[in-house]
């Protein structure tokens, strides 16, 4: 699992992980985003609670997450929660489902730049690609001229986000405190995935290890 603030840089350390570990991505953002633009019911019901910078209810994501992680792509190769859970009750639906991951992963970078990252950021609606004004701008007039600010990207939103945001995870890291792992999220992409990376290899290693190793006498394989 990983976590962070909007704007933490949790969306490239998940593409890096993905890459290099073959991992399921599953982002509770993306399935939730997914619903709001096919205006489904849920979908409905969730746009309401983001427009106001508020957490969607759990029992709207959580029958999406457990749908997804039982797939068998998933439960094959391994998956990376992105954002989720983000309270303890759905913390613990998914320990009530017997779910529960090697590690937890939470990116640390201070308010202000965070804010200034989503006040900044910008899409591209023909590539999907994202900018920032300042860090990443776009590359001429014409992609500058039709870029899209989301919805909830304002320093307001982005406040109330972050407020919410350190509520829940208080909750959070208390069902995984003993795997709980803090990287500083303020520093160049490379450096914080050389981290996540070193820590990531050394669980594969253990578990390759408990794999490995002969059952006890009178014991099966």
């Amino acid at each position: 699992m990983i976590s962070g603030a909007p704007a933490s840089g949790k969306g490239t350390q998940c593409e890096l992980i993905k890459e290099k570990y073959g991992v399921v991505h599953i982002s509770a953002g993306d399935l939730l985003r997914a619903e709001v633009a096919a205006g489904t019911e849920n979908g409905k019901r969730a746009k309401e609670y983001m427009a106001k910078g508020m957490l969607v209810p759990d029992e709207i994501v959580v029958m999406m997450v457990k749908e997804r992680l039982l797939q068998r792509d998933a439960e094959e190769n391994g998956w990376l929660l992105d954002g989720y859970p983000r309270s303890l009750s759905q913390a613990m639906a998914l320990e009530d489902l017997e779910i529960r991951p090697d590690i937890f992963i939470l990116l640390d970078v201070p308010d202000e730049i965070l804010i200034e990252r989503v006040v900044g950021r910008r899409r591209d609606p023909v590539t999907g690609r994202i900018y920032h004004l300042e860090y990443s701008p776009p590359e001429n007039e014409e992609i500058a001229a039709r870029l899209t600010q989301r919805f909830d990207d304002t320093e307001e939103k982005a406040r109330l986000r972050l407020q919410t945001h350190y509520q829940n995870v208080e909750s959070v890291l208390s069902e995984y405190e003993e795997i709980t792992f803090k990287v500083n999220g303020n520093a160049p992409k490379e450096e914080v995935f050389a981290k996540i990376d070193k820590t990531l290899a050394s669980i594969l290693e253990k578990k390759s290890e408990k794999d490995s190793a002969p059952a006890p006498a009178g014991l099966a394989h």
